[in-house]
């Protein structure tokens, strides 16, 4: 048993099909910027800076809240693009392609969002679960202490399919929405123990 694209498509509502989400190569630092600079319009110094700090081609959520948060509807075309790609930019980084440190997202994935009428061609659900088993993968390791990923997709799964583990289904829910919307977490057991004993009961 394990997490398929159609659990994507019924636990998100997000496309499986499409033009599916690659990268030739790594981005380095340099490209980064360029690409800050080109599809944000930030500054060359702006880009360094904030890359530097991140120490990767990756920016902090923080940082695309505060620069691009204070757009109106009498601001330039131009602006508001760049408002547009940076609020996409974010939404990944929160959802998606979550990393470990919830904080952050890379900018490689900015790409993506360089001609806005192509976003919704994409295989999202697809590459979210890739991302998702990478993240898995790499949390088996003994020395990781965290996970990234759309953990709101690992939840809604493991609710589906053990309805028994700290959840109830909302009575309230409608089929035609996303299925991650039919739980209602509980509150988390009192102790490690309580939890092995639920797991053990499966």
């Amino acid at each position: 048993m394990t997490i398929t694209l159609d659990d994507v498509a019924s636990i998100l509502h997000i496309p499986i099909t499409g033009s599916m989400i690659s990268f030739s190569q790594p981005l380095r630092v340099d490209d980064a910027n360029a690409l800050l600079v080109e599809l944000l319009g930030t500054t060359d110094v702006e880009a360094s800076r904030e890359t530097e700090q991140c120490r990767s081609p990756s920016v902090r959520l923080q940082w695309l809240r505060e620069n691009f948060s204070t757009i109106t509807d009498v601001s330039f075309d131009d602006d508001i693009e760049f408002a547009t790609r940076a609020f996409l930019l974010h939404l990944v980084g929160c959802t998606l392609f979550a990393d470990k440190s919830a904080t952050s997202v890379g900018v490689v994935y900015l790409e993506l969002f360089r001609d806005l009428s192509m976003v919704g061609s994409y295989a999202w659900g697809a590459a979210c679960l890739a991302f998702m088993y990478r993240q898995l993968t790499t949390a088996t390791r003994f020395e990781v202490r965290q996970l990234g990923g759309y953990l709101t997709l690992l939840h809604a799964w493991i609710y589906e399919h053990f309805p028994e583990m700290f959840s109830s289904p909302d009575m309230s829910y409608i089929e035609s929405r996303p299925r991650a919307l039919r739980w209602r977490p509980h509150v988390i057991p009192d102790s490690l123990q309580s939890l092995r004993e639920r797991l053990d009961r499966l």
